[in-house]
């Protein structure tokens, strides 16, 4: 679900925090500067490399506003890094010992403390461990109402979404389709496309990526 993307979210619309690791926005934005200057380019270059404005790169550097994972994406392709990069390294790390798994096999039970990303209007839970054969990029997806609605954009791989509560306006190709509870959209994502939630109340989504985002 890479296109999803917006301002801070309010925290009377953040879903209760049912795991660790949230990355405050601000973080991301340093992480964005760091890594500029130790390529040595300009905002304004780094602006022109990633398709994105001045302006608004400067706010998120500031921590002012919050980027998106379809803007990161191109901000992490401009800098050579992956979105992985801009995130806590420690985010979610519980401390519990892990068994190691087969490369092509993972197994992730109710009680684990999963990984948890915040980006923009948007907070990603990870629902399976990282398998070093596996290439599928399970999530749980929190969108927050309101926020800055990005560009349709297309990217390499695939993507799969099931609504599980609330509405989710997702745009394909230039059509725009109102996804409900047990709706979901199955697309290969060099389609152009974005998504949105206008509702009043936070959207909850399965999503299902590849190549992986972080």
């Amino acid at each position: 679900m890479r296109s999803m993307g917006g301002h801070p979210v309010p925290e009377q619309a953040r879903p209760a925090p049912a795991v660790t690791g949230s990355t405050p926005a601000s973080l991301v934005g340093t992480r964005i500067r760091q890594y500029r200057k130790e390529r040595g380019l300009t905002l304004r270059g780094l602006a022109a490399r990633a398709d994105l404005s001045i302006g608004f790169l400067s706010q998120v550097e500031r921590g002012i506003s919050s980027i998106g994972l379809t803007a990161l994406g191109s901000v992490a392709k401009a800098l050579d890094r992956t979105v992985g990069d801009f995130f806590d390294a420690d985010a979610g790390s519980s401390g519990a010992t892990v068994t190691p798994l087969p490369s092509h096999f993972t197994l992730t039970r109710a009680e684990t403390t999963a990984i948890q990303y915040v980006s923009g209007q948007q907070t990603y839970r990870m629902l399976s461990e990282r398998g070093p054969d596996l290439l599928l990029e399970p999530m749980l997806v929190h969108i927050a109402p309101g926020g800055r609605r990005e560009n349709a954009y297309g990217h390499a791989g695939e993507e799969f979404a099931y609504v599980i509560s609330g509405e989710l306006l997702y745009e394909v190709n230039g059509v725009e389709h109102r996804l409900h509870p047990g709706d979901s959209v199955h697309l290969r994502s060099s389609v152009p496309h974005r998504m949105y939630n206008d509702t009043d109340s936070v959207t909850t989504v399965v999503s299902v990526v590849t190549p992986r985002l972080f």
